[in-house]
């Protein structure tokens, strides 16, 4: 510094600072040897404290207003001192003015992804960026603990260690919501609150708040994506048949509009294959519609039993199968064995239904014929 800018420095009275930069969070008031006049004017704006340093010790701290330094708006300084008879001459003192408006537009992002254990998906790794603010809510601490002699400190020299901070807490903040991954988005808000209220506790020793902090987005990697795109696709197409239908539908229109011959035969060939399918589809309809109703507790097939070869003959329900035509001495058999009982259902041409044996008199006369069974020998 000159000798006119130390002369000058002599009749400056008047310590304040006026900042354009809008990423200055420290900046200490230049004076020549610090000196500073008895009854200098002291000017603290909105948004910033005044804080004074005095033989390497914080002095006084003066919130936003005007002040004239003397000894009763000095008592810390006062005392540091040690003077007897007030400020008759200049005193030296370093003052250093701290920004505590929100500074916004801090950014944050993960470089590398944070595995998670997720319960439908298993192990996912998830990538994350956003925004956040800070506020310095006491200079002193932040002279203490990060600033030091740093006549200018701005918000650059302090980014890249608030953002590895916030990194190292977004893995374990989104670990602890337990939130599944499909439901991340909707939960975002709070978890953001939540590593807000984190790193303001963590940050408080360096006098440091995060009163904002937003998560933008949370990615996934770019095969999972897909993967959850194909599954979604799979969900709005719903049924796939009618889906095919309605394509094969639009081709034939398309192939129709196509003069070519190509298209023409590409139009023939898929007419007819969509012919076939819905003449089977119409065959099916056909078959059950035509299909008699049978009893809710009768094993009967779908369609109606074939008729019988013979008028005597009956059709029987062994096992949950259709089994028949059954002549009487065939019957016999079955009963003898034990494969036909009074419970069984028995049906034959002429009948409406399927009927128990035991209510049908040609058939329960063949129970009273059956020899009973040997008594145990010996």
């Amino acid at each position: 510094m000159g000798l006119m800018d130390a002369i000058r420095g002599e009749f400056i009275d008047i310590i304040e600072f006026l900042d354009d930069s809008r990423d200055t969070l420290v900046w200490r008031f230049p004076r020549h040897d610090n000196e500073i006049k008895n009854g200098a004017k002291l000017i603290v704006r909105e948004g910033q404290v005044a804080v004074f340093v005095s033989e390497g010790k914080i002095a006084d701290v003066f919130e936003p207003g005007t002040y004239t330094l003397e000894t009763k708006n000095l008592p810390i300084l006062s005392t540091i001192q040690g003077w007897k008879y007030g400020f008759d001459s200049p005193f030296k003192a370093e003052v250093y003015f701290v920004g505590t408006r929100q500074y916004t537009d801090f950014k944050w992002g993960t470089q590398n992804p944070v595995t998670l254990r997720d319960a439908e998906f298993g192990m996912v790794r998830l990538r994350a960026f956003g925004t956040y603010s800070l506020r310095i809510v006491d200079g002193g601490k932040l002279l203490k603990e990060l600033v030091g002699t740093d006549p200018q400190f701005r918000t650059e020299e302090v980014s890249e260690y608030l953002r590895q901070n916030i990194v190292s807490q977004v893995g374990t903040a989104l670990a602890k919501a337990n939130v599944p991954m499909l439901d991340l988005a909707a939960n975002q808000q709070g978890i953001a609150d939540q590593l807000a209220l984190t790193l303001s506790e963590q940050l408080e020793p360096m006098g440091i708040t995060i009163p904002r902090f937003v998560i933008e987005n949370i990615s996934m990697p770019k095969e999972v994506e897909e993967a959850l795109d194909k599954r979604t696709s799979m969900g709005v197409l719903g049924n796939l048949d009618q889906y095919t239908r309605f394509q094969t539908a639009e081709a034939i229109g398309d192939a129709a509009n196509n003069p070519g011959g190509a298209g023409q035969g590409m139009g023939l060939g898929m007419g007819m294959a969509m012919g076939q399918q819905m003449a089977q589809s119409f065959q099916q309809q056909q078959q059950q519609q035509q299909a008699p109703a049978q009893p809710a507790a009768a094993p009967a097939p779908a369609s109606p039993p074939p008729l019988p070869t013979s008028s005597s003959a009956f059709f029987v329900a062994i096992g949950g199968q259709q089994v028949g035509p059954l002549e009487r001495a065939e019957l016999q058999e079955k009963i003898t064995s034990g494969e036909v009982t009074r419970e069984t259902l028995a049906w034959r041409d002429g009948m409406a239904n399927w009927t128990p044996v035991s209510e049908i008199a040609e058939i329960r006369a063949l129970f009273g014929a059956t020899p009973p069974p040997l008594p145990p020998q010996g």
